[in-house]
């Protein structure tokens, strides 16, 4: 979590690129983006000859070469701002831009469209001043900086994308345990958030299984994949899984619910996603075996026919939804839930709170968590409802004590521990043949109990005449009257 003063010198890196001219909210990120990528490859290199150094091994793959140095954050920030400038804008934008080319990776090619737009001298080297005052050190305080700066997307919303939450995010890879041999997508991955968290707990649940060579080797190049169709999304996805050491990962251009998307079949050991809840499309632009499995123009159906076909057999996908996917009354609603219930393992349905995507939108959405098995295997759906996500509802979105997460992950790895529980409790599990009742409607509402209180109160005549000492509305009056009248003498 940041502390108020890092949240302030990030904000007076925004105000300074504003006040410069720099008013779009992505163009913003792009350029910050630059200048951190640019900071991270030094502190890389850094950290590699400090290794070097102490174990006495030759230094190998390194970014910069000796005739390089001048392109390294440390030396640039000791330049007077004209240098500075030229140097960043002929020499290191080129150079990261570059980037990539010998392995064949996707950075490389997205890179091709990034534009340096610092508008003078005098405003880069501020905001390189005030970047060197970030403590990035730590790797989560470098996702927490980076998320940060995200969250001022206020162009986020329009198409139906929004940002996921990092905690969130981190919720959903929890619950569905990437594992080191895998392969994991997100078709509309935006930022890469998804994939940076899943690699981050690769890495920290499974050091030991590092050690083996073609282990190491899949992670580095073949784990991660994601898709989108917006460029300045993929440049700053590129190199937010770059920064993260996922220089290996493919994220591509695509256009994940076209036919662009059939090259994604079968191939995928999990799925985390928020796909955009944009609308409608029209048919002649969706693949057609989507149409042919549930037809309809909405994107937030579309993509379950895609999930399911980008996983193998035996894969999970855990995906945010809005509300309406879980109780829509129209045939592609009901058959996508009855593809999920009858021809697949629907694990859990978490319900969250209008607030969660805040302050883009109140609207209210559920992860929903499945496996494919194309032969059903549903016996028992997990429900939760969130009632608190550690932070306000509000557009505020302040840290607060309140946290169903690590409740919901928690519950969620022991559910033979939850055949017990209450309609009328946080938690609860319903089975199939009830789903399939209620004509798979997957609301929380639909299966939850509420415990209403019986409350008593006192006669009519009590009330008017009093009871047990205590005056009734019949005294109440009565005292009314007579200050009315002592004012009335006093006047």
């Amino acid at each position: 979590m940041l502390t108020g003063e890092l949240k302030n010198k990030v904000d007076k890196i925004w105000e300074t690129l504003w006040t410069a001219g720099i008013s779009n909210p992505l163009t913003v990120i792009e350029q910050l983006t630059y200048l951190l990528f640019i900071k991270g490859l030094d502190d890389q290199q850094l950290k590699a000859e400090k290794k070097a150094e102490r174990t006495g091994k030759p230094l190998e793959n390194t970014t910069f070469a000796p005739d390089q140095q001048n392109m390294r954050w440390r030396n640039l920030k000791q330049l007077g701002p004209e240098e500075m400038f030229n140097v960043i804008r002929d020499q290191v934008f080129p150079f990261i831009k570059e980037l990539g080319g010998q392995n064949g990776s996707t950075f490389r090619k997205h890179m091709e469209g990034a534009l340096f737009m610092f508008p003078k001298p005098s405003t880069l080297a501020r905001v390189v001043e005030l970047l060197d005052q970030l403590e990035m050190d730590d790797r989560d305080t470098k996702g927490d900086i980076y998320e940060y700066m995200l969250s001022k997307l206020s162009v986020a919303g329009q198409n139906g994308q929004f940002r996921t939450p990092r905690h969130i995010i981190k919720m959903m890879v929890d619950l569905t345990h990437p594992k080191p041999k895998e392969n994991i997508c997100d078709p509309a991955c935006g930022t890469a958030g998804f994939l940076v968290a899943a690699g981050e707990y690769i890495r920290d649940h499974y050091a030991s299984a590092m050690v083996d060579d073609a282990t190491r080797e899949h992670f580095q190049k073949e784990m991660f994949s994601g898709y989108d169709f917006d460029h300045s999304m993929l440049r700053i996805g590129n190199m937010n899984m770059v920064m993260h050491g996922f220089d290996g990962a493919t994220i591509d251009y695509k256009d994940s619910l076209s036919s662009e998307g059939e090259d994604m079949d079968e191939r995928y050991d999990l799925i985390l996603a928020n796909p955009p809840f944009k609308g409608s499309l029209d048919y002649d632009s969706v693949a057609t075996d989507l149409l042919q499995t549930v037809k309809t123009k909405k994107t937030e159906l579309l993509f379950f026919p895609l999930f399911l076909r980008a996983l193998k057999v035996g894969g999970r996908a855990a995906v945010v939804v809005p509300d309406g996917v879980l109780f829509g009354s129209s045939k592609a609603h009901k058959e996508v839930r009855r593809i999920l219930v009858e021809e697949q393992q629907l694990n859990a349905v978490i319900s969250m709170p209008s607030g969660v995507f805040k302050p883009y939108a109140g609207v209210s959405t559920a992860v929903v968590i499945f496996t494919k098995t194309n032969s059903g295997g549903t016996d028992n759906v997990w429900f939760y409802d969130m009632k608190a996500d550690g932070y306000s509802l509000d557009d505020k979105r302040d840290a607060i004590e309140d946290n169903d997460l690590p409740d919901i992950v928690a519950r969620y790895h022991k559910l033979e521990e939850e055949t017990d529980r209450k309609r009328t409790e946080q938690s609860f599990l319903v089975p199939k043949a009830e789903i399939v009742e209620q004509n798979y409607d997957l609301s929380i509402n639909r299966y939850k109990e509420i415990e209403y209180e019986a409350v008593e109160y006192d006669s009519p005549m009590e009330i008017i005449n009093g009871k047990d000492g205590e005056p009734g509305l019949r005294q109440l009056a009565e005292e009314r009257l007579h200050i009315l009248d002592e004012l009335e003498g006093m006047v």
